[in-house]
């Protein structure tokens, strides 16, 4: 198999398994992996996240211009700013988790996470006694400067593990794809803790 048939499949798997979890409904979300020739393989846009096919998956250049014919996500700007600010990122993920959403409309700027043992499925943390900060973005249409946005936070703050846009989702990374879904899974753990702490 090629590297882009690969990455295709394990893309297909993970919308299937974050489906399951109720975190793309409808055709919401979006999902990529950078391959081995330095192209990104990503969703094509309006696909259905729980049904993907490797057919629904395309090749993008790092500035987000398509390679195959098809239409790529619309927020594909989101996803190459990650890739060319972190060089060893393989893969970023977007779904639309309700925990992240609802914490979107309880938090302003950010939410804090702290002194958890879970805080442990981040890369570079090895102890509960320390926090996360993960920042809250206001939703905007503009992708373009939304991604401006996101990419000046990141410059002055470090580490980053993921992001929420109002009232929308989550996005995170990893230098996998495995790795990234092992920090949906911790993200949704953690926020479903803070939204029992403050009362939803």
């Amino acid at each position: 198999m090629t590297d882009f048939n690969i990455r295709a499949a394990e893309l297909c798997e993970a919308g299937k398994t974050m489906y399951a979890m109720g975190m793309v409904p409808a055709t919401s979300g979006n999902f990529s992996a950078r391959l081995n020739d330095g192209s990104i393989a990503i969703t094509i846009s309006g696909r259905h996240k729980g049904q993907l096919t490797p057919s629904d998956i395309m090749r993008i250049d790092v500035q987000g211009k398509p390679i195959d014919p098809q239409r790529p996500s619309a927020e594909t700007a989101l996803h190459t700013q990650i890739y060319a600010r972190y060089p060893e990122i393989g893969a970023v993920l977007h779904p639309h988790p309700m925990n992240a959403t609802l914490v979107s409309r309880r938090w302003k700027e950010f939410i804090d996470l702290r002194d958890y043992e879970l805080l442990k499925a981040f890369p570079g943390i090895t102890t509960h006694a320390t926090n996360v900060n993960v920042p809250i973005f206001d939703n905007d249409q503009d992708i373009p400067r939304l991604a401006v946005q996101v990419d000046a936070y990141l410059e002055e703050n470090s580490p980053v593990f993921g992001y929420i846009i109002r009232s929308h989702g989550l996005y995170t990374w990893g230098n996998t794809i495995a790795d990234a879904m092992r920090h949906i899974e911790a993200f949704d753990y953690l926020f479903g803790c803070e939204l029992q702490l403050k009362g939803k």
